[in-house]
């Protein structure tokens, strides 16, 4: 977490995602080459791998894309999402050797320079139709080079994690660039209507499970109509939450994460420091708020991080009236303890 670095911190679960991961992509690689040599039989290797390399990176940014969305809807994906970064480093090493083989197929075998030759061999910039779709592929890749080289918690923790999120949800922009070169190259070369509508279908694809899932979050807001003199808003009765789980509200804009564990009842901030994952979709481990995007920790009482991790979150007071919930929505500085709401 945050007192050390490590290149990978292999355990059990890494180790049997990446191997599956890996597996998933050679037996695409070897169906696609086999389906590709009895359809196109004098097909050069360098094609070959081009195509290879091109469609499996674009499928894998496909299911990157759909991780965070259907963990959203299910939480049986967060596992999925809990070992992304390596999912998306594989996707960016898998495009760069499609990159590499183009530039030299393309643009290296003359006397100019094989990236002076990348911007300048296709000049139709104002025409959408003849657009040099290869320049868009570049800048897509130079994204996701971005990503790939700060995807570890070193550099989350030294730019900070809005730096580091902003960086990251870049990878829409470049999702959009490959669809446009995509579309482009194929109408330029390949003149292919499958191809089209197989890139249509997975943009319909990621952007209709975008808009659903947050149709769906929306609906399950918490948002408390009424407030007290006093200032609390009630969030639910007791019984609606869960042991060792809690309810989410949102109220005088604060996204409040309010805890039930040991017959006591607590409240923090939603939002994990890590990549701001919702923490009220976690659960207490070992006495600790665990969040359910990667696992961080912290204590519920003063939304600390137990030692010897820095992380901290805002705290809020709760009351139990009868059996329904209270909290006050102003927030108390980081770190800050506040006694505990005991159940009867």
């Amino acid at each position: 977490m945050s007192t050390h670095y490590a290149p990978v911190l292999w355990n059990r679960q890494k180790r049997v995602y990446d191997r599956v991961m890996l597996g998933l992509m050679g037996l695409y690689l070897a169906l696609f080459t086999a389906l590709q040599l009895v359809s196109y039989p004098n097909i050069s290797p360098e094609t070959l791998i081009i195509r290879a390399t091109g469609t499996l990176a674009f499928l894998m940014l496909h299911v990157i894309l759909s991780i965070g969305p259907l963990t959203r809807l299910n939480p049986r994906f967060l596992p999925l999402l809990y070992n992304r970064r390596h999912l998306g480093v594989s996707m960016f090493l898998v495009a760069l050797i499609h990159g590499i083989f183009n530039l030299i197929q393309f643009h290296a075998l003359g006397n100019v320079d094989p990236l002076v030759s990348l911007f300048t061999s296709n000049i139709h910039y104002g025409s959408l139709a003849d657009f040099p779709f290869q320049v868009l592929g570049f800048f897509a890749l130079l994204i996701l080079f971005l990503m790939a080289a700060t995807s570890h918690d070193f550099w989350l923790n030294n730019l900070s994690p809005r730096v580091w999120k902003s960086l990251h949800m870049m990878v829409y922009a470049a999702y959009a660039m490959l669809v446009f070169h995509v579309m482009l190259g194929v109408i330029q070369l390949e003149n292919s209507a499958a191809w089209i509508g197989l890139t249509g279908l997975g943009m319909l694809w990621v952007t209709g499970l975008h808009v659903f899932a947050a149709l769906v979050e929306k609906r399950r807001e918490n948002h408390p109509a009424v407030k007290g003199s006093d200032g609390f808003v009630k969030v639910c009765e007791l019984a609606d939450i869960e042991e060792g789980r809690a309810k989410i509200v949102l109220a005088d804009g604060q996204n409040i994460a309010v805890f039930k564990y040991d017959g006591k009842l607590s409240a923090v901030s939603n939002i994990c420091r890590h990549q701001n994952g919702p923490l009220g979709e976690g659960k207490i481990v070992d006495g600790c708020i665990t969040c359910p995007w990667h696992g961080y920790q912290y204590l519920p009482h003063n939304g600390q991080s137990p030692p010897p991790f820095t992380e901290k979150l805002e705290t809020y007071d709760v009351k139990l009236v009868g059996n329904s919930v209270f909290v006050h929505p102003r927030p108390y500085p980081e770190g800050t303890e506040r006694p505990a709401a005991l159940i009867p």
